[in-house]
């Protein structure tokens, strides 16, 4: 946490939450090089930095952070699909441990809600997925990115028919897919964070 906000923020009163995404050379199943080395950020990277930061933002109160800037870290270690998606559900974590001890110095906790993502597909035989790893990734017919909050609401919805277009029907069928999958990583969120979170009312750890 830095006691400094980005310069269109300076005199607002108003906090930031950023990320940084970084594949480790080894998480992948041939090595590649740092980006650091290539001296730049693929367009993919810099993508899924917006897309961590803005989820991260959409449950954190700006106003009661101050002109304070969070940075959080992603760096997948192992990847087999879905690392954007695993990168957000993770991120909460290191926000919410962030805030933490950002209050027990201010008296200050601006997290409101959870939030987590998760990657749902439907394959060639038309069978909806969730957490859809690399190989199924691969020949999915539909993917989608979901990233909701605790309450149910939606952050962002990414969807891409890949080889074929889809339905409304089986569009609202991989939102409700996508959301009790989302469920179930908000409550390995809990169990990962114990009482931190007691404060959020009907949501407790």
């Amino acid at each position: 946490m830095e006691e400094r906000v980005p310069f269109f923020l300076k005199g607002s009163g108003t906090g930031w939450v950023t990320a940084e995404y970084s594949m480790l050379p080894g998480a992948g199943s041939e090595r590649t090089a740092r980006e650091a080395v290539r001296g730049h950020q693929s367009g993919r990277t810099q993508e899924i930095q917006r897309l961590i930061g803005r989820a991260l933002r959409a449950v954190v109160d700006m106003k009661a952070l101050g002109e304070r800037t969070i940075h959080i870290d992603c760096d997948v270690l192992q990847a087999d699909g879905g690392t954007r998606t695993a990168s957000i559900t993770g991120a909460f974590v290191a926000l919410v441990e962030a805030c933490a001890s950002f209050y027990t110095k201010s008296g200050v906790f601006p997290v409101r809600d959870y939030v987590a993502a998760v990657s749902v597909g439907i394959d060639a035989e038309s069978m909806p997925l969730l957490d859809i790893c690399y190989e199924e990734d691969s020949s999915a017919m539909v993917d989608m990115n979901l990233v909701m909050t605790g309450a149910g609401e939606f952050v962002e919805v990414q969807g891409t028919g890949e080889g074929r277009s889809f339905s409304r029907t089986e569009m609202n069928a991989l939102l409700d897919l996508g959301e009790r999958g989302i469920r179930e990583l908000i409550d390995h969120q809990k169990a990962a964070l114990g009482g931190i979170l007691s404060w959020l009312p009907g949501r407790e750890g």
